[in-house]
């Protein structure tokens, strides 16, 4: 039998979709706003969900006091008051990657499953506003 659980964590940051070799009038077609030269920001929501089967000895998927200090030391730690294009290695603004939401989720699940049982599915869904919000489960 499976189990997931969930973890629910919150962010704030800044970040600029643009593509440096493109000029700023072709950043402003495709990216419209987000590609302002001084940058915008989220109030990013995160939901984690391991999914693995329930331990007999423990009674737990996962110890969710765990859970909660993994995400607190590689995700909100790393990402919380930051301008992502300019404070995440990931994303730096030469040739990292453009700090999308779909590439934010994928890099918060890389930064978690290096730290989750193997056993265990990890699914990240990120929240870049009420309305919009995407998730990665490594397939």
């Amino acid at each position: 039998m499976k189990v997931t659980v969930n973890r629910k964590a919150h962010f704030n940051a800044a970040h600029r979709l643009f593509k440096p070799d493109w000029s700023d009038e072709k950043n402003l077609e495709v990216f419209g706003l987000c590609s302002n030269p001084n940058y915008h920001g989220h109030n990013y929501d995160l939901t984690v969900a391991v999914t693995g089967k329930i331990d007999p000895d423990t009674g737990f998927v996962m110890d969710m006091k765990v859970l909660k200090n993994l995400i607190k030391t590689e995700i909100e730690d790393t990402f919380d008051h930051k301008n992502l294009n300019k404070e995440v290695a990931e994303f730096n603004d030469i040739d990292g990657l453009n700090p999308t939401a779909e590439n934010i989720v994928v890099v918060i699940w890389n930064k978690l499953r290096a730290h989750i049982n193997k056993n265990h599915e990890l699914s990240v869904t990120l929240y870049e506003t009420p309305r919009n919000f995407v998730n990665y489960s490594g397939n």
